[in-house]
């Protein structure tokens, strides 16, 4: 909700990356570059891919990251393209981020996005980031209201790791998960993120 929490975000994905020592990483839902402007200054990342849906947000990441034919980056690109798509060019991937994006999919459509994200790419690691519906009255919202007008869902813990649990046992991931943002003893934090880790990655 804040400029602060979502630096933390951002942050904490940055931080996970590093340590787990991927070298090419997919952006899904990339809006206007953020993560991508963060993750291009580490020398570690050597392919860097950004996708979305929406040409406005790509025009903008492109003039955020400097992206032009003039000026074309040999580790950075972004393009159009849906994470709830099969697409043989998103595999070969160290890792794949969803940063509050699965949030603006039909609940309908999650099987795609995980037959798209977790059987067909099939990063070594997969973080997602979603908001934490319990702590949206620490937000001063009223109850059943969200936190975007584009969200189509947002879950609780116990939702989201019942989600992220099946994922991770249909596709040979294990998954941990990390609250992000200041804690609250019974509602835990703003953001919650899922940690996927294939089984017999390091």
């Amino acid at each position: 909700m804040t400029t602060l929490l979502h630096d933390e975000r951002l942050e904490a994905v940055v931080r996970a990356l590093l340590a787990s020592g991927a070298t090419s990483v997919l952006d899904l839902g990339c809006g206007p570059g953020e993560l991508l402007l963060r993750l291009r200054l580490h020398a570690q990342f050597l392919r860097l891919l950004g996708i979305d849906i929406d040409e406005r947000a790509l025009a903008d990441a492109r003039l955020h990251l400097g992206l032009d034919w003039l000026h074309p980056d040999p580790r950075l690109s972004v393009r159009l393209g849906s994470f709830e798509e099969v697409d043989r060019e998103l595999t070969g991937f160290d890792a794949a981020v969803l940063l509050e994006t699965i949030e603006h999919i039909d609940p309908g459509h999650l099987p795609r996005v995980e037959r798209a994200v977790f059987a067909s790419m099939h990063p070594g690691l997969v973080l997602v980031t979603t908001p934490n519906q319990e702590y949206n009255v620490l937000h001063g919202m009223q109850a059943g209201r969200k936190r975007h007008p584009g969200h189509r869902f947002e879950w609780t813990r116990a939702q989201f790791q019942h989600w992220a649990g099946g994922v991770a046992l249909r596709h040979g991931y294990s998954v941990s998960f990390t609250d992000l943002g200041p804690p609250d003893p019974a509602r835990g934090s703003s953001t919650q993120m899922a940690r996927f880790m294939v089984h017999d990655a390091p």
